[in-house]
C-alpha cells in the first residue's frame, strides 16, 4: 500500500472517530429532546461514518499493485466508491425526508434542554475543524473521496447551525419549526448527495481534463523551438497519481527521426516533471509552409476557416503537390447543435475555392482546452 492510501486511511479514521462521537450525543439529545431535527442531523453523522468506511475500503483496493486484468492499476476503485457514498447519501436524506413530512402531518411536542443547545453547538465547532482538514488533505492528496466528505462535513456544520437557530426560536417565540427544519435537511442532504453521484459519474464517463491542466501542458510543449503547434491531446485518469495522456505536435518535415524521436522522449520528460502526467504517445504533424505554393494553400483554407466562428481549430496541413491532395483536421466547437452540417458546409466552400486538389479533411474532437 502507498503512503498516499495509507494517508487517506488515516484522515478517514479521524472522521469516523468524531462522527462516532458526536452523533451518539446527538441521538440521545435528540431522543430526550424528542427533536426530530437533532435526530436526522445524528443520522446524517452515522451517513458520514459509512462515508469515511467505504472511503478507506475503496483507498485499500486503489493501493492494490497493476496486475495482467488491470495494468493501469486499480486508482478508479476512489470513483467506485464516491458512487456509493452518494447512493447512501441519497437513501438517507429520502429516509429522513419521509419522516420529516410525517412529523410534519403529526406534530409532537419538542422538550429541549440546555445540554440541547451545548451539544449542537460544540458540534458545528467541531464539524467545521472537521470539514476543514479533511477538506485540505484531500486537496493534496488528490483524493475526491476525501474532498466530498470535507465539504460534506462542513455542510453538516450548516445543518447544525440552522438546528441552533430553530431551538432560540422555539426558546424566545415558542414556535416548533423543527419539522419543517427536518425536510430542509432531508432535501439538502438528498441534493449533495445528487451532486456527488453526477459527478462520479462524470469521472468514470471520462470527463474532459481540467481546462487549466491541459493549457499548461500544450503550453510547456509550444515552449520546445522545434514544436510548431501541440494539438490533439487526450488525457486519461486512472486515479490520481495515475494520469495518462497522448498529444500530437506539428514539426518541420525536413526534421530527422532521430531528431523526432529525441524531441518526443525529451517531452515526456518534460511533462511528466512539471505535471506528473505521463504522455504515452507523441503523434507528429509535418509541416511544410517554407514552399510558397502550399502556403498559398494554407492561406486559401485559413481564409475561409477563419469565415466559420465554430470552428475552433485546424491543424495537420498538409498538402501533397504531385497528388494533388490536401490534409488537415478541423475541430468544430461542440457548443453547435448540428456539427455535421457546419463542417460539411464548410468542406463544400473549401472545395470550391481549390477545386483541383482532393480534400481529406478529419472532423476532429475538441478533446481539451
Amino acid at each position: 500500500m502507498t503512503n498516499r492510501n495509507r494517508s487517506i486511511m488515516r484522515v478517514s479514521l479521524v472522521g469516523i472517530a468524531a462522527n462516532l462521537i458526536l452523533s451518539a450525543f446527538k441521538i440521545v439529545v435528540g431522543i430526550f429532546s424528542n427533536s426530530i431535527a437533532i435526530i436526522i442531523d445524528a443520522v446524517n453523522n452515522l451517513s458520514d461514518i459509512m462515508s469515511s468506511v467505504v472511503t478507506i475500503i475503496g483507498a485499500h483496493f486503489a493501493g492494490k499493485e497493476p496486475d495482467k486484468e488491470h495494468p493501469m492499476g486499480h486508482g478508479r476503485s476512489e470513483y467506485l466508491s464516491t458512487v456509493i457514498i452518494a447512493v447512501l447519501i441519497i437513501y438517507i436524506g429520502l429516509t429522513a425526508l419521509v419522516e420529516s413530512i410525517r412529523k410534519i402531518i403529526v406534530p409532537e411536542a419538542v422538550n429541549y434542554q440546555v445540554t440541547t443547545i451545548i451539544v449542537v453547538s460544540a458540534a458545528i465547532v467541531i464539524k467545521v475543524l472537521l470539514g476543514l482538514y479533511v477538506r485540505a488533505r484531500g486537496k493534496k492528496l488528490q483524493s475526491g473521496s476525501l474532498i466530498g466528505s470535507g465539504i460534506d462535513a462542513l455542510y453538516d456544520a450548516i445543518i447544525s447551525a440552522a438546528t441552533l437557530v430553530a431551538i432560540i426560536i422555539f426558546y424566545t417565540t415558542g414556535w416548533s419549526i423543527e419539522a419543517y427544519l427536518a425536510a430542509c435537511i432531508s432535501l439538502f442532504i438528498l441534493h449533495s448527495g445528487i451532486k456527488l453521484l453526477r459527478s462520479a459519474f462524470s469521472t468514470i464517463l471520462g470527463q474532459r481534463p481540467d481546462a487549466n491542466l491541459s493549457r499548461k501542458i500544450k503550453e510547456s510543449i509550444a515552449e520546445f523551438p522545434e514544436v510548431e503547434g501541440a494539438y490533439d491531446l487526450v488525457v486519461h485518469d486512472y486515479g490520481a497519481g495515475s494520469t495518462i495522456a497522448s498529444v500530437n505536435i506539428e514539426v518541420d518535415r525536413h526534421l530527422k527521426a532521430s531528431q523526432v524521436d529525441h524531441l518526443s522522449r525529451d517531452i515526456q520528460k518534460a511533462i511528466f516533471k512539471k505535471y506528473k502526467v505521463m504522455i504515452s504517445s507523441v503523434g507528429i504533424y509535418a509541416i511544410d509552409l517554407d514552399n510558397p505554393d502550399v502556403k498559398k494553400l494554407w492561406h486559401t483554407t485559413k481564409t475561409i476557416a477563419d469565415k466559420y466562428e465554430h470552428i475552433i481549430q485546424l491543424h495537420g496541413f498538409h498538402a501533397d503537390l504531385n497528388e494533388k491532395k490536401i490534409h488537415f483536421d478541423v475541430v468544430v466547437d461542440f457548443a453547435l447543435e448540428d456539427r455535421r452540417a457546419y463542417f460539411a458546409k464548410f468542406s463544400r466552400e473549401l472545395k470550391e475555392a481549390i477545386p483541383d486538389y482532393e480534400l481529406i479533411i478529419t472532423q476532429d474532437v475538441d478533446t481539451s482546452d
